[in-house]
């Protein structure tokens, strides 16, 4: 008989690639489901819950929850624990819905649900306590928050009323049911859900995949009995995929096929009763009992006997066939589409394999003998790659209800704490104008003779006075020393022409052992490479002007004399502090007699970066650099700087402004993450403004703010990695890089993984919040800067964005645009150098 069942069920049977077929399928829908354009005419609705985040274990409180979602509803007050246990006590009650109110007004189904509500409170003595509560309510609903669900919908479970429910609507958080209905949910990427505002994060998609095949994708599989169970429903035509496969229609398909085969003649000798005729009378409990390993048969036997049949051994066996084939189909088709849903995430996730777990509930996957091991067999066969482990919800939607209430408290809570932080790194327009004003008064210390040795901004005179005018021409040479690298470069200018100059150069490394041995040995080396520069242009023995970019603090009495204050960036090369650069690069070109070379300038890399943009646009008088280091640079009247003799004109100050704050005038708006960040540094309590606006500062306090989080909770689950402790591993360009908008929070969790940060979504978006917190400080900081010197001026990517805005905020007066240097410092002295020999040779000098 069972054979015989087979042939005449051959449609029911469905093959792997039939399966394979379904779950591709099912992925389209997904996508049409979560497009804005596609989703008005998706069968498959993929309605967003505006649940951002499963719990994490430091849940804590209590919490009521409502489950409605049949004739019953239930009242449970959950209370979660967070003492490492993830306790959870529940207690619960239940209450029936009567007919008429199921059929009645809203009104009065509220009233209902509002009363044993009451009642249940009473009873725990808990009326006077004000509880946070969530609503399970299991129809499809149209949500556009948290808390609020839309208007006028019904559903298959004859369940007609207008609703505007109070609460938390939480929809159950497993992620699959095949119970009386079918449905499932997963946590999504912002970025895929076009219906909601905002691409960061994830958040819980209620997928309604009940209604799956309503548009006739599902038409080749549908046989003659999934037709006849439509036509006979409340709802034809609606809910198909949930009618293959949930509890409320498997017994019914069995006894289609039942009585259809009977009369055939095939069952029963032909014989059919009015029980076996009657819709509902098959149930799908008797399934599960007649699957059961050992009393199937048996319970088959009682089962047709109390229908009036007097069914054969063979008729048992053939129902139990019948059922095994019904309800597999059931199995495989819903894991057909959890592994669609699963191949999703495993496609978001951006990896091969994928490890995750299945929260499940409902009758069917609970009672069915066989149900959850072919459903996970059909997954596992679909998704080969991927370790899929299933977890009964033991009490799902209503328990999930208080969970989704109790994480929402959870994120919120957090939120604040997380601002609370970071508040003192946000600055009000009236900080940064203090600090413009500030940084004016130090300026005017560094600049007045009788203030200039105490001040913190140094406001050094650097003897270049005029910036390019585009007469200049020649061929010059320039050094470029500001690291552990240094470059000679040939500048080629062309008269006449803005932008006419060609640039040739070579890299050049200096080794440790010379950065600290001698300040012969470097200069030996440093002319060594000049030397060689030469031969590898075919120039040698030629005598050029050269200017000399020497990236240290220098005191200048003239454009060709920088004397050293003091090595920084790791240079310690002996007998040069308090020694002309000039004179030592002078010493070193007369030793190799090889060569001579007319040493015109010495320049800061600002002033260089200055004179290259200058060359571009004349009106480009105030050089910047915001790199490892910060520096700037400007043309001052030659009246306000004190230290040089003569009032007419104009020279360019190197301000040295990275020691700004150094004196104490900045610790109102300096941070504890500032102060840590200062502490174990190189040069503590120096450099202060620069620790916090640059390149080489930026990355070490993110890394700080991130601990204090992880430590408090707030973070990476409050977990510390061993990374996370580790000083400068957050660079600054991972910073940048994270703190771009483009950056999408995939590519921000491999930067953590890299790091070694096992990092949540959740977490992914704290830490860009932090990194643009930071940067944003950091290019206000810089900007308030720059008013200050904007002000000086007789003058009618992220970072530099929020840099422009504060200097527009805080200069209204002042039109200042910025210009990229292209190469900068380098050029610049090449630059400065034409501009001296010009000078020179009109015999202003």
């Amino acid at each position: 008989p069972s054979c015989c069942v087979d042939k005449y069920l051959y449609h029911m049977r469905l093959s792997d690639e039939t399966l394979l077929e379904v779950s591709q399928r099912f992925e389209k829908e997904m996508e049409k489901g979560l497009g804005a354009d596609t989703n008005p005419t998706a069968s498959v609705k993929m309605l967003p819950t505006f649940v951002r985040s499963t719990p994490d274990g430091t849940e804590d409180g209590d919490f009521l929850a409502l489950d409605l979602g049949g004739t019953n509803f239930r009242v449970l007050r959950v209370k979660v624990s967070d003492n490492g246990l993830r306790k959870v006590e529940m207690e619960n009650q239940i209450y029936a819905i009567p007919e008429e109110l199921m059929r009645g007004s809203g009104v009065q189904l509220f009233d209902h649900i509002a009363e044993c509500l009451a009642n249940f409170l009473d009873k725990l003595q808990i009326k006077d306590k004000k509880l946070p509560l969530g609503f399970t309510f299991s129809f499809p609903c149209h949500q556009t928050k948290l808390d609020e669900v839309g208007e006028g919908l019904s559903s298959p479970s004859g369940f007609h009323t207008n609703l505007r429910a109070a609460g938390v609507p939480a929809h159950p958080v497993p992620l699959l049911g095949p119970g009386t209905g079918t449905n499932a949910c997963y946590m999504e990427e912002m970025r895929h859900i076009d219906l909601v505002e905002g691409d960061e994060g994830r958040m819980c998609i209620n997928m309604e995949w009940g209604a799956f095949g309503d548009d006739g994708v599902l038409n080749d599989i549908r046989t003659e009995f999934d037709r006849e169970i439509d036509m006979g429903s409340l709802n034809p035509g609606k809910q198909l995929f949930e009618k293959m496969i949930s509890g409320m229609y498997m017994g019914e398909l069995v006894r289609l096929i039942l009585v259809k085969m009977a009369k055939d003649g095939l069952l029963f000798g032909g014989r059919l009763t009015p029980d076996l005729l009657t819709t509902g009378h098959f149930e799908t409990r008797f399934v599960s009992a007649i699957e059961k390993e050992k009393e199937g048969l048996q319970k088959a036997h009682e089962i047709l006997s109390k229908l009036g049949l007097e069914p054969s051994h063979e008729d048992c066996v053939a129902t139990l066939r019948i059922c095994q084939i019904v309800s597999t189909r059931s199995a495989t088709l819903c894991g057909a589409t959890l592994a669609a849903v699963l191949r999703r995430l495993r496609d978001n996730k951006g990896g091969d394999r994928l490890r995750s777990t299945v929260g499940v509930d409902g009758s069917v996957y609970k009672k069915h003998p066989h149900f959850a091991r072919r459903l996970h067999k059909t997954v596992r066969k679909l998704l080969p790659d991927c370790e899929i482990r299933f977890i009964r919800s033991e009490d799902g939607s209503g328990k999930g209800a208080a969970m989704v209430t109790a994480v929402a408290y959870r994120l919120a809570a957090q939120h604040q704490a997380r601002q609370k932080i970071l508040e003192p790194l946000k600055l009000s327009h009236e900080q940064l104008l203090e600090v413009k004003e500030r940084m004016r008064i130090e300026m005017e210390k560094g600049l007045g003779k009788e203030t200039h040795a105490e001040a913190t901004v140094k406001m050094l005179p650097t003897y270049v006075c005029s910036t390019p005018d585009g007469t200049e021409k020649g061929d010059f040479l320039a050094l470029d020393l500001g690291g552990t690298n240094f470059r000679v470069l040939l500048v080629r200018v062309r008269n006449g022409m803005r932008r006419g100059v060609e640039m040739h150069n070579k890299i050049y490394s200096i080794p440790v052992e010379i950065m600290q041995g001698t300040g012969e040995e470097l200069f030996d080396h440093i002319v060594h490479c000049i030397s060689d520069f030469l031969e590898y242009m075919g120039m040698k023995g030629v005598s050029l002007p050269l200017g000399f970019t020497f990236s240290f603090p220098c005191q200048q009495n003239n454009l060709d004399e920088g004397i050293l204050l003091k090595w920084t960036k790791g240079f310690k090369a002996t007998g040069c502090e308090g020694e002309d650069v000039v004179g030592l690069l002078k010493e070193a070109i007369h030793r190799r007699e090889e060569f001579d070379l007319d040493v015109v300038a010495v320049v800061n890399d600002t002033v260089g970066t200055m004179m290259t943009c200058g060359y571009e646009d004349p009106y480009c008088e105030v050089g910047l650099i915001v790199g490892t280091g910060s520096n700037a640079c400007y043309m001052e009247e030659m009246r306000n700087v004190e230290l040089v003799e003569g009032d007419e004109g104009r020279m360019c100050v190197n301000m040295e402004w990275g020691a700004f704050g150094d004196s104490g005038c900045l610790d109102d708006i300096r941070t504890e993450f500032d102060v840590a960040v200062d502490e174990l540094s190189l040069n503590p309590g120096k450099q202060r403004y620069e620790k916090m606006i640059s390149g080489m500062y930026l990355g070490e306090i993110v890394r700080n703010i991130l601990m204090d989080f992880t430590k408090k909770g707030l973070l990476f689950r409050g977990r510390i990695s061993e990374r996370l402790k580790t000083r400068g591993i957050f660079e600054t360009k991972f910073l940048s890089q994270i703190e771009s908008d483009c950056l999408a929070l995939l590519q921000v969790r491999s930067i953590l993984q890299h790091l070694g940060l096992e990092s949540t979504c959740d977490d992914s978006i704290i830490v860009k919040e932090v990194c643009t917190v930071v940067a944003r400080r950091a290019a206000q900081l810089c900007g308030a800067g720059m008013a200050a010197v904007s002000l000086s001026l007789s003058l009618p990517c992220s970072f530099s964005t929020v840099l422009q805005e504060t200097v527009k905020e805080l200069s209204p007066k002042c039109e200042v645009t910025f210009l990229q240097s292209e190469d900068g410092s380098g050029k610049g002295a090449a630059l400065i150098t034409a501009v001296a020999c010009r000078i020179r040779e009109a015999g202003q000098r």
